[in-house]
Order: C-alpha cells, then structure tokens, then sequence
C-alpha cells in the first residue's frame, strides 16, 4: 500500500505525457535556459537574420539618396552621374542631405521597382531547395557561407551600380539566392538542437532578429547617407556581416553531439528529447508550397487573359490561399490521430496558402504601386510579430488544457484567418488609390 502511494502523484504526472512525444524516463535535468548552449546557438541565428533583413532592406533606404536631384538632371541619360559640389551652380545649392561626389542615378520608379523586386526572384529559387541541401550537408555550411556571398555582394552594389543598370540587377539577383539559402537553410538547425518542448522559444528567438535588422537599418540607414554618404549603407553593414561569418563558423555547429563546448548533461538533455531525424517530412509540405505558389501566379495571370477583374483574382487567390488551409488545420483537432491523415492535412494546408501571394500579399502593387516596397515591408515587418506573439498564445492555451489545447490553438487561428480574410473581401480593391497617384504641379 505504502508503494502505491508513492507511485500516484507520479501517475498523475505523466497522464499527458504523449503530449509532449518525450519519454520522460530517458531525459536528464533540464539545463537552464538563458546560461544553455542551445539558446546560444539561438541568439548567433538571431544576429544572422538581423544581418539578413538589414542587407536585405539597406537598398530601399538608400534609394532615396541614390535618385536624390536627378529630376533636375534630367539631361543625364545615363545610369550614373556624379554629383560634385558645384553640379547645382556652386556649393551653396548642393543639397544638404547628399555628401559631395556621391553617385546620383537617374532611374524611374517603374526601374526602382524592378531593382527592389530582383532579389525576390533569387530568394524564391533558393528557398527550398537550400532546405533540403543543410539536411545533407549541414546548417554551418549552408548558412555560413551564404552570408559570405550575402556580405560580399552588399559590399560590392555600389560599384555593380556605377558599372550600369544590369550589373546591379544581375547583383541583386545573386545575392537573392544567397540570402534565400539562410531562410531556408536555418531551419534544419532546430531539428537537432531543438527539443520538442523548446523549438517554438528557440524558433522565435532565431527569427525575431528580422524585425530588429529592418528596425536597425531604417533607423540608422538615413543618418549614414546624409552623413558618409550612400554608400556606406552598403560598406557598413556588408562589413558587419563578412566579420560575423568568422564568429559564426567558429561557434555555431550542425548538433549538440559535435558541439566541443556543450555540457554533457545539455547534450544528453537534448539528444534524449529528440525522437528521430524528420527532415524529409518537415520539408515536404514547403517544397508543395513552392510549387503551389509558382502555379497561383500563372493561374492568376491566366484568369486576368480572360477579362477577369484585378480585384477578383486577387480575392480569389486570398480565398484559396486562406480559407481551405485554416479549415483543414481545424478539421485536423477533431479527427482521430492517424498518421497519413494528419500528414496529408498538413501537407495540403501548406500547399494551398501561398496562392496568397498572388492575392492580398502584392495587392499593394495594385493600389499604391509608387509605394508598394515601404507598404509590403512595413505589412510583413508588422506580420512578424505574430512570431513572437503565436509561442507565448500557444503555450498558455496549452498549458490550461493540456488535452485539447492545440484544439483551441487552431481555432484562435481559424477565426483570426477568417476575420482578416472577410475584412478583406468586402474592402479590398486593386485600383490606384488617390493618395498614391502623382501629382503634377501646375504654375502659372
């Protein structure tokens, strides 16, 4: 009888536990967070993404010092002048927001527009399989020598500007598929130095670095072009990335088991939490999603061939890309656990969302196309806090039920899917708005 008292409350302990997918019995005394070398490897994740958005972003902040003047330079036809002091009749006119001799081109907004889009096309092409390729040959590796290129390339687009419109297009597009390769590479790192119970902390900390670079360089990146001049955006910040590679190779290794600083009773903690290497099947669902993604953009440009409205496609694209996928995650709480369902489930609810892409996430082209870059940048940086915000939501609903938790997780996502997508179907429009159109002075 004594023994079976002493066995209750651990009984009890453990009614939740295929929860968790830990065998507790195997899992040493968890190592304190912040002092772990876990959450060290996090913090180097969290400074590459903060290095990744801040080049990523530094062109759209200097591209007002880039242009700054050429409207009254309209006679220069070429890609680049330079702007000495006396180009304007003297000191005294140059404008004071550019430092003398500093490179002035005269590109249009629709040439703007395709000097920002350029690094996308190299970021969509990387995205996946660079996902795939840390699998295989490690995160360090991929990541590591990506923000190498990423660096080196920053460091470079001032002179690839000089040489001419297509060097810099050709440079931006480069440097797209390495920056690709970082998002897409760093995730293969939480597969091995993740526990289950930790991998939406861990996760959030790597990944909120994106919002404090583009914070950084919109704050910082004016004050360097009015003071040092343009350039030195490019200089400054390609620099810091190029020496946080030599940090990053040295500290940061592929798993815990490798890891020659690590504590045994860290190591042990992690490699004991983990349950087997899934990479293909975390994987699979974003390689149907590149696929899909590509696919919504040729249906949407096929449906506007046949006299479809703007604004219908891309309400149809929003819907596609958000409604199925948020009833399929719902439908996933209430069916009983099978393993192909719940991965076919998945699977399709990835797959469908990025029709999204050819709806409401480029309809700032449409109504503000003057505008498009600062509106999508400020929409996603504003959209990634949902990162930080989703760990501490999911984690109190689990934690006061246990059972169904992930059920009204789920559900908090449907209805806040659903609230946003019927907001955007009534007001939603795809023609060029007042505010967004130019306008022309007249003088008498």
């Amino acid at each position: 009888m004594a023994t079976m008292t002493e066995l209750s409350p651990t009984a009890g302990k453990t009614k939740y536990s295929q929860d968790t997918r830990v065998d507790e019995s195997l899992v040493p005394k968890k190592v304190l967070s912040f002092r772990s070398t876990r959450y060290g490897i996090a913090f180097m994740a969290h400074f590459c993404n903060f290095i990744l958005m801040a080049q990523y972003a530094a062109i759209n902040i200097s591209m007002v010092a880039m242009v700054n003047g050429t409207n009254h330079q309209s006679q220069f036809n070429g890609s680049t002048e330079s702007l000495p002091l006396d180009a304007l009749g003297g000191s005294n006119d140059a404008p004071n927001s550019l430092p003398a001799e500093a490179p002035v081109y005269d590109w249009s907004p629709q040439i703007q527009g395709i000097i920002f889009g350029s690094v996308n096309y190299g970021v969509m092409l990387t995205m996946a399989p660079s996902g795939y390729l840390a699998g295989r040959i490690g995160t360090k590796r991929v990541v590591g020598v990506s923000l190498v290129v990423s660096s080196l390339l920053i460091i470079f687009t001032p002179l690839a500007a000089d040489l001419g419109l297509a060097f810099l297009i050709a440079t931006r597009i480069v440097q797209g598929l390495a920056q690709g390769s970082i998002l897409g590479g760093q995730h293969a790192l939480w597969e091995r130095w993740g526990p289950p119970c930790e991998r939406s902390r861990l996760c959030t900390l790597a990944l909120s670095g994106m919002m404090l670079g583009t914070f950084t360089i919109i704050l910082l990146g004016g004050i360097i072009s009015q003071t040092l001049g343009w350039p030195f955006v490019f200089y400054i910040f390609g620099g810091i990335g190029f020496v946080y590679c030599l940090l990053w190779f040295v500290l940061v290794y592929d798993d815990p088991v490798s890891h020659p600083w690590i504590s045994v009773t860290e190591r042990e903690y992690i490699v004991s939490s983990l349950a087997q290497q899934n990479g293909f099947l975390s994987a699979f669902p974003f390689i149907i999603s590149w696929v899909t993604g590509i696919l919504g953009g040729q249906l949407a440009d096929f449906l506007l061939t046949k006299n479809f409205r703007l604004v219908t496609v891309r309400k149809i694209a929003t819907f596609l890309g958000n409604f199925p996928s948020s009833v399929l995650l719902v439908a996933l709480s209430y069916l009983t656990p099978d393993y192909v369902t719940t991965m076919t489930l998945l699977v399709v609810s990835c797959g469908l969302t990025p029709f999204c892409q050819s709806g409401i996430y480029i309809n700032a082209l449409d109504i503000a196309p003057r505008h498009s870059s600062f509106l999508m940048g400020a929409s996603r940086e504003f959209g990634y806090t949902a990162a930080i915000l989703a760990s501490t939501i999911s984690g109190f609903l689990l934690s006061q039920d246990p059972e169904f938790g992930w059920r009204n997780v789920f559900l908090l996502l449907f209805a806040i899917n659903l609230s946003g997508l019927i907001f955007y179907l009534i007001f939603g429009d795809a023609v060029v708005q007042d505010w967004a159109k130019d306008r022309k002075l007249t003088r008498l």
